[in-house]
C-alpha cells in the first residue's frame, strides 16, 4: 500500500513538473492545431474526410468483432490484445505526416494512411475470426499461397511494425519482457517486440506456422520459440544463398511445393490455382503501376514522395497483397502523380535535395522525413524495403506461377540485401542514385542489424569513390531509448550543415 501511494505521488509530481511540455506536445499534435494551420480549405476537407473514414473503419471493426465473437469473447480479445485500441491514434500520426504538405501530396498521404487502416482491419479479421483456418507467416514470406488455399493468414511481425509508428513507446514493455526471458539485448528489437507480445499472450496462434531462413539469425531463431509457444507445426522455407541461377529457382520451387503439402496436411486448406492466378495478376498490376509511379518520380522536382511512396509498397506488396484495395490504391496514386506532373505541380515547392533511405524505416520516428523536408527542402523519394525491380509473374501454368512467386521471395528487398556478396547490397543503392537523380544517400543504421553494420564500412568507401554524400544515421528500429529523436535530428543537422552546407528553411 505504501509503495502504491509512493508511486502515485511520484507520477503526479512528474506530471506537474512537465505540465508545460506535456501541454505543448498535446497541442502540437492536436486536431485543433492542424485545423488552425491547414494550408487550404481543400486540404482541410480531404483530411476531415479521411479522419472520418479511419475512425469509421476501426469502430466498424470493433462492432463487427463484438457481433461475430459475442460480447464475452470480444471482451476477452480486448483484454488479451490491448494494443488493438492503439489503432485509434492513426489520425494523430496522419497529422504528423501532413505538416507542410498540401494539394495532391496531402491527399496521397491521407489516402495511403486510410488504405493501411483498412488493410490492418482486414488483417485483424484474419487474426481473430476463424482460428481453425489461421496460419501465421513470417514477414518475408508473402501470404499469397496460404490465401490461395482458402486459409486465413497474418504476418506475425505486423503489429511490431505498425504499433511503434502510432505510439513510439508501446513496444518497450514487449522488448523488456523478451530480454527478461533471456533474449539477447543486442539482437534486433523487432523480433524482441514480437517475442514479448507472444510471451504476454497478446497475439493469437494458429494451426501452423510458415517461416524461412530470413532475414537474419535473430529473426530466424525467434521462430523456434514461436513454434514452442503456439504448440503448432512449422515449415521453414530455405532460400538458397546464391539465388540468381535457374538451379536456385528449381530448388526453391520444390521447397514451396513442400510448403503447400505441409499446409494441406496440417490445415483444412486446399490449393486453388485459379485463385492463385488472380492474386499473381493483381501483383503484376501493382508492379506495373509502381514502375509507372517511379518513372514519374525521376522528374525533378518530384510530383510525389515520402510516405505515399514507401509506405504504399511496404504495406501492399508485403503485408496485404490480396487485399481488394491494394491495386486500386496504386491506381489512385499514379493518377495523382500524373496530374501533378501534367500541371507542373511538385509535391513540395521547396525541393532542394533528393535522397533515398537505405535499410528498415524509422518506425518510432516515421515523420523524420517530413521534418527534413520542412527544415532543409530534402525530399526522400524511396527506401530499400520498397525497392522492387522484379519481373511480372508468368500466369500461364501452375508451375510458371510458382517460379514467378518464388523469384519474388528470393529477390525481394531485404532478402537479396542480406544474402550473398556485397554487390547485392551496393548495386541497388547506386542504381537508385542514377534512377532518381539523388544528391545523397541516407543509411538507417539500425544498431540491432548486424548485417547492416557490417556493410557500412564498404559502403562508405564506395560512396567516397563515387563522390556521393552519405549519412549513416544511428537509430534502433523499435526502441527509442537506444537513440532518442533529438539525437537523430542532431545527426541530420550535423550532416546537412557541415557536409551538404544546406541553409535551413526555418531560419
Amino acid at each position: 500500500m505504501r509503495d502504491a501511494v509512493k508511486n502515485m505521488v511520484g507520477n503526479v509530481t512528474y506530471l506537474l513538473a512537465n505540465l508545460r511540455e506535456t501541454g505543448r506536445r498535446l497541442w502540437h499534435n492536436s486536431l485543433a492545431e492542424y485545423l488552425l494551420h491547414a494550408h487550404t480549405s481543400k486540404d482541410l476537407a480531404v483530411y476531415m474526410k479521411y479522419w472520418v473514414l479511419n475512425y469509421t473503419t476501426i469502430v466498424g471493426f470493433l462492432v463487427e468483432c463484438a457481433i461475430t465473437l459475442g460480447p464475452a469473447r470480444f471482451v476477452r480479445t480486448l483484454i488479451r490484445s490491448p494494443w488493438i485500441l492503439t489503432l485509434l491514434k492513426v489520425n494523430a500520426l496522419s497529422r504528423r505526416f501532413l505538416k507542410g504538405r498540401t494539394g495532391r501530396y496531402n491527399e496521397a498521404i491521407c489516402m495511403t494512411m486510410h488504405t493501411i487502416v483498412a488493410g490492418t482491419v482486414w488483417l485483424l479479421c484474419e487474426m481473430f475470426f476463424d482460428p481453425e483456418r489461421l496460419v501465421v507467416n513470417e514477414d518475408l514470406v508473402p501470404p499469397d499461397i496460404a490465401h490461395a488455399m482458402g486459409l486465413r493468414c497474418y504476418l506475425l511481425e505486423a503489429m511490431g511494425i505498425v504499433l511503434p509508428m502510432l505510439d513510439p513507446e508501446i513496444c518497450l514493455e514487449y522488448i523488456d519482457e523478451a530480454e527478461n526471458e533471456g533474449i539477447n539485448p543486442d539482437s534486433c528489437s523487432l523480433p524482441k517486440a514480437t517475442i514479448g507480445m507472444v510471451l504476454k499472450g497478446h497475439l493469437p496462434g494458429g494451426k501452423a506456422v510458415v517461416s524461412s531462413n530470413l532475414p537474419c539469425d535473430a529473426g530466424a531463431a525467434s521462430y523456434t520459440y514461436f513454434q514452442r509457444a503456439f504448440g503448432v507445426p512449422i515449415y521453414r522455407l530455405d532460400v538458397p544463398y546464391h539465388f540468381h541461377t535457374e538451379r536456385a529457382v528449381d530448388l526453391f520451387v520444390e521447397d514451396v511445393k513442400g510448403m503447400i503439402a505441409f499446409l494441406e496436411e496440417h490445415t483444412p486448406g486446399r490449393m486453388d490455382w485459379d485463385r492463385f492466378r488472380q492474386m499473381c495478376e493483381n501483383r503484376n498490376r501493382m508492379l506495373e503501376l509502381e514502375r509507372e509511379l517511379w518513372d514519374m518520380l525521376r522528374v525533378r522536382p518530384s510530383p510525389l514522395a515520402s510516405e505515399a511512396v514507401w509506405m504504399s509498397h511496404l504495406w501492399h506488396f508485403n503485408v496485404t497483397p490480396e487485399f481488394r484495395g491494394s491495386t486500386e490504391h496504386f491506381e489512385r496514386l499514379v493518377t495523382l502523380a500524373r496530374k501533378n506532373l501534367e500541371e507542373n505541380l511538385p509535391a513540395t515547392v521547396n525541393e532542394r535535395y533528393r535522397a533515398v533511405c537505405w535499410n528498415p524505416p524509422f518506425l518510432h520516428f516515421p515523420d523524420i522525413f517530413n521534418w527534413a523536408e520542412r527544415t532543409y527542402g530534402l525530399t526522400i523519394l524511396n527506401d530499400s524495403m520498397s525497392y522492387n525491380h522484379l519481373e511480372p509473374i508468368d500466369t500461364a501454368t501452375p508451375e510458371s506461377m510458382l517460379r514467378g512467386w518464388s523469384r519474388i521471395v528470393m529477390h525481394g528487398p531485404m532478402v537479396r540485401h542480406t544474402r550473398g556478396p556485397a554487390e547485392n547490397y551496393l548495386d541497388d543503392i547506386f542504381r537508385m542514385v542514377r534512377q532518381f537523380d539523388l544528391d545523397m544517400v541516407w543509411v538507417a543504421n539500425h544498431v540491432g542489424c548486424k548485417s547492416g553494420q557490417a556493410m557500412n564500412g564498404i559502403l562508405r568507401e564506395k560512396c567516397r569513390e563515387k563522390g556521393i554524400p552519405l549519412l549513416i544515421l544511428d537509430y534502433d528500429l523499435s526502441d527509442p531509448r537506444i537513440v532518442s529523436h533529438d539525437n537523430m535530428m542532431r545527426q541530420v543537422e550535423h550532416f546537412m550543415d557541415n557536409v551538404m552546407k544546406a541553409p535551413r528553411l526555418d531560419g
